[in-house]
């Protein structure tokens, strides 16, 4: 899954009398749904044969996923295309007439008549992507072995996602704010200070396939130790800078 990254606001500078601190959090969401790209190509001697072909091909497809409980509904066409492919033209050389010409000097030629090369039609291609959605993330890989089989070509990798991504990024969002104020106050403490209320907030989430676990695990001291993430399994991770005042 590609990671998305959040909006982020500028970070006012630290106060002459504060202190800036970055909260992190991580959640993990188990993937209800996926999605993919699948390509299926067709090509015929005319426009209207090579779009047959790959209409005929997609109802294969969507037939062959529904043994697995893909809808109609969740196969979509994104793009759809035709195109002609000329076949190469091969050059004809001019031809002389019979009648001769007289050149300065009394020279004789003949008279050449320039020929067009006529234009060659070929084949045409026709394609067409689609984006399947499958309900149940467990048969991603299933659906698309069932998408090889019927012919289609798979672009790209999966997509996973939450059932409720709004909730999952706002939970990591509020734990990272409350671990930055957490931090906050222990440091103050420390210091024998008290902070007040921040002045000056940033975020940034990630989401990803257990990336930031990968990472943590080979740079620890730059994002932190954390518990293994289960296999599968969808990955937010948040960073909330804020800056506060001594209060």
């Amino acid at each position: 899954m590609t990671p998305s990254i959040a909006i982020r606001t500028p970070l006012p500078a630290p106060p002459a009398e504060g202190i800036t601190v970055t909260g992190e959090a991580v959640r993990r969401v188990a993937p209800e749904s996926a999605e993919f790209l699948i390509e299926i190509t067709a090509s015929a001697g005319s426009a209207a044969h090579a779009l047959h072909e790959v209409h005929g091909r997609t109802g294969q497809v969507a037939d062959a996923l529904t043994h697995i409980g893909v809808q109609r509904a969740d196969i979509q066409s994104i793009s759809l295309n035709v195109q002609n492919v000329y076949s190469p033209q091969v050059p004809r050389l001019p031809v002389y007439s019979p009648v001769a010409q007289i050149a300065p000097g009394g020279m004789a030629y003949g008279a050449a008549t320039a020929m067009q090369p006529e234009p060659q039609f070929g084949m045409y291609y026709a394609h067409n992507i689609l984006r399947i959605t499958v309900r149940d993330a467990a048969h991603a890989g299933d659906a698309a072995d069932l998408c090889t089989k019927a012919g289609a070509i798979v672009i790209g990798g999966f997509a996973f996602h939450a059932a409720d991504e709004a909730a999952a990024r706002r939970a990591v969002l509020e734990a990272a704010g409350k671990d930055a104020q957490t931090r906050a106050e222990g440091l103050a403490a420390a210091a024998g200070k008290r902070v007040g209320e921040p002045i000056g907030i940033t975020e940034d989430v990630v989401v990803s396939n257990g990336m930031i676990a990968a990472l943590r695990t080979a740079v620890p001291w730059a994002l932190g130790a954390s518990a293994p993430t289960a296999g599968g399994e969808l990955e937010y991770y948040a960073r909330v800078t804020a800056c506060f005042r001594w209060q």
